[in-house]
């Protein structure tokens, strides 16, 4: 689902690896990257700009998002 597809205003994207859970509004997401991005590149983005799961091994390293709206 794209960003400006979204009814709901707040956006929220978990890891299921390390349980982390990053939430960022809707009009922040759309001015950071965009109104035309999928909602899950989004998520992606922000888990992985953070995530504390680094092993060196492509295959292993970054969270596993699940992705909310609330």
């Amino acid at each position: 689902m794209r960003l400006d597809q979204i009814p709901k205003h707040l956006l929220r994207v978990s890891c299921r690896r390390c349980a982390r859970t990053v939430e960022i509004q809707k009009v922040d997401a759309v001015r950071l990257y965009g109104p035309d991005v999928a909602w899950r590149d989004v998520g992606q983005r922000l888990l992985d700009n953070t995530c504390t799961q680094r092993t060196g091994r492509l295959e292993e390293d970054g969270c596993w998002p699940s992705y909310e709206v609330a």
